[in-house]
């Protein structure tokens, strides 16, 4: 069985660059897909998270390494991928989970907090997957990409206006990629997590909103960043996710799923 799931699942000598590694869930992710085999670089700006990670990592057998990059930037970008190559020599798996987000109401929202959040959220998947989709393309290499998504891309939620736009941008970048490139053998898809508390959201998850919340999931918790693994594992593997292509692949706890 064990060999079977392997073929399946196994990513061994694949190269998985995660872009927002430094954080909670996607550094669960990132965990995950170096224990299915793969040598996984960490991007972002904490070197101190990415060492405790890659120790984690590390203890588990798995191969990594940090990159620093401002993924808003398509020159960083570009050298960033420069230097992945350098090390590693390919590349044929890309996480991008960078995010930021912020309650401010609607009518408060100032200029350079929406540019802001704009950047992490929606630049930078848009010159990521600009600059590595070139990369596959140019050099013929099936790949897969995995965009974070949201729920508040798919439906409305309150407090959280901005962030919202920049979500349903990225699951419509996703689907657009994933129909123009599919003749490349390159998949695009979005994992979409319910209520994960992270970094980038703990600060809305007010005592009424948590409440608001699990009436909301039928499974009447949040979810735990190690359950975004099986999702990222079979979107990341060439074998298991060889006909997933333009999806939303949601682990949200029934929150979808939940009308009255």
């Amino acid at each position: 069985m064990s060999t079977y799931l392997d073929s399946l699942f196994g990513l061994k000598r694949k190269t998985a660059v995660v872009i927002g590694g430094t954080g909670e869930l996607c550094g669960a992710i990132a965990d995950g897909l170096a224990r299915a085999g793969a040598e996984v670089i960490l991007v972002g700006r904490n070197e101190e998270r990415a060492r405790a990670r890659l120790d984690k990592i590390a203890e588990s057998g798995g191969r990594g390494y940090f990159l620093g990059c401002d993924v808003t930037s398509k020159p960083e970008l570009e050298s960033l991928l420069g230097t992945i190559l350098d090390r590693s020599g390919k590349c044929e798996i890309l996480v991008n989970g960078a995010g930021v987000n912020s309650p401010t109401p609607f009518l408060d929202v100032p200029e350079e907090e929406y540019d802001r959040i704009f950047a992490a959220n929606t630049r930078a998947v848009f010159f990521t997957c600009q600059v590595f989709g070139s990369y596959f393309i140019d050099y013929n290499i099936p790949a897969s990409i995995i965009n974070i998504g949201s729920m508040s891309g798919l439906i409305p939620l309150s407090r959280v206006f901005t962030y919202s736009m920049t979500k349903a941008a990225v699951h419509n970048l996703t689907k657009n990629l994933a129909r123009e490139w599919a003749p490349h053998k390159i998949r695009v898809n979005t994992i979409v997590p319910g209520f994960f508390p992270a970094e980038q959201n703990r600060k809305v998850l007010t005592e009424d909103r948590v409440a608001a919340i699990m009436r909301h999931t039928p499974m009447a918790r949040f979810g735990e960043s190690e359950e975004l693994v099986g999702a990222a594992l079979l979107l990341a593997s060439e074998k298991a996710g060889s006909f997933i292509t333009g999806a939303e692949l949601i682990v949200d706890g029934g929150y979808a799923a939940m009308t009255i």
